[in-house]
């Protein structure tokens, strides 16, 4: 666990100590957001955070090599595979945050660091769908083309306040890390070092530094060089995990077993893949086209419920944690006592989420 714990606090203090060195680049390059209708902020922000989020998990991944642990993962191609990736999208996004990109080229680059990750290993290799279902490999790169793709604009949705996605991805990333590094011990022979627990541990590390600088009021956004790394290094995490676990050792439950290894992955991202789909439904159904930006995401629904800009952003937080954790604590403890408390911290996130827009409607925080 000591070579985690190293890991997470160089990807955090990389991350932190450069991203004021980002924010000017950003500024002497032009990337700014500008105030759109859709926005919440009032003045024009710097934006290309992601760039520093990026750097901060290459910085973990070189230590990573050097650990006596850790450092048997660069073995295999999987990890130099997602840094690869990884700068492809980074710098793809970094391209849209200084001059905007149509979305083909944008799809095109996605495929592209999806299609990469997939040739150096990192790919669904059977879907642990009641049991371990394996498919021909051409379909199986497609699921993992398409995971990619899907999670990669799900962060992309929901960036839309002051460290909402930084703070999701952390979130969702922390349950993940503690998911496979519990799976992990299940292994033969066991090993709690893997590709999915080290990118897990990175990239909270990474969120965990660029928020200081991205919580409201915000001095530098993520920008889609952000939202598109943090979606990609998430779906390598649970594409190296997923699909490679074997149900029957998540749990001795029979049950759960055969659900968890496919539901955990989709309950810590489920924030925004629910924001993705209904963004897709909603503008799908006005006659729209999906990527057509809008301002009825579930930040926006959060504002106008009467909640303020940090408090919208805290109980989002809250929900994440609630699901992602929640169904992670099924791993970790048998019977019915992470149901009665995923239960009751959903019927105390529901009463603070309507509640506190009438008991406190001038925010503070």
């Amino acid at each position: 666990m000591h070579e985690y714990v190293l890991i997470l606090i160089v990807a955090a203090g990389v991350t932190y100590l450069v991203t004021p060195f980002v924010r000017s680049l950003a500024v002497a390059t032009g990337a700014f957001t500008a105030v759109r209708d859709r926005d919440v902020h009032t003045m024009p922000i710097p934006r290309l955070g992601g760039v520093g989020i990026y750097i901060g998990f290459v910085a973990a991944a070189l230590v990573a090599r050097s650990l006596p642990y850790l450092g048997t993962l660069f073995s295999t191609r999987e990890i130099l595979g997602v840094i690869a990736a990884g700068g492809i999208v980074c710098l793809l996004g970094a391209f849209d945050d200084i001059r905007e990109l149509d979305w083909l080229t944008k799809l095109a680059g996605q495929i592209l660091a999806a299609g990469l990750m997939a040739y150096t290993g990192v790919q669904l290799l059977s879907l642990p769908i009641f049991g371990v279902t394996v498919l021909p490999v051409p379909v199986l790169v497609l699921f993992t083309v398409f995971v990619v793709i899907a999670t990669t604009n799900a962060v992309n949705f929901i960036d839309g306040l002051d460290g909402l996605a930084a703070g999701i991805v952390g979130i969702a990333a922390l349950a993940f890390f503690i998911y496979s590094y519990i799976v992990s011990r299940s292994f033969v022979p066991a090993n709690v070092f893997s590709t999915a627990t080290f990118i897990s541990a990175a990239l909270v590390g990474c969120c965990a530094g660029f928020l200081p600088h991205n919580f409201h009021p915000a001095r530098l956004f993520m920008g889609d060089a952000g939202a598109l790394t943090l979606g990609l290094l998430l779906s390598a995490a649970m594409i190296t995990l997923t699909g490679n676990v074997d149900p029957g050792a998540v749990t001795a439950n029979q049950v759960t077993g055969a659900f968890l290894p496919i539901l955990v992955p989709l309950a810590v991202l489920l924030l925004p893949l629910l924001d993705m789909v209904l963004a897709v439904l909603r503008r799908t159904l006005a006659g729209q086209r999906p990527w057509h930006p809008d301002a009825k995401h579930l930040h926006h629904r959060m504002l106008r419920i009467g909640h303020g800009h940090r408090r919208a952003v805290l109980i989002l937080y809250m929900w994440a944690a609630i699901v992602a954790l929640g169904s992670v604590s099924f791993v970790i403890w048998d019977g019915w006592a992470p149901l009665v408390a995923v239960v009751a911290a959903a019927v105390v996130g529901a009463v603070l989420t309507l509640g506190l827009p009438r008991w406190r409607p001038s925010e503070r925080l």
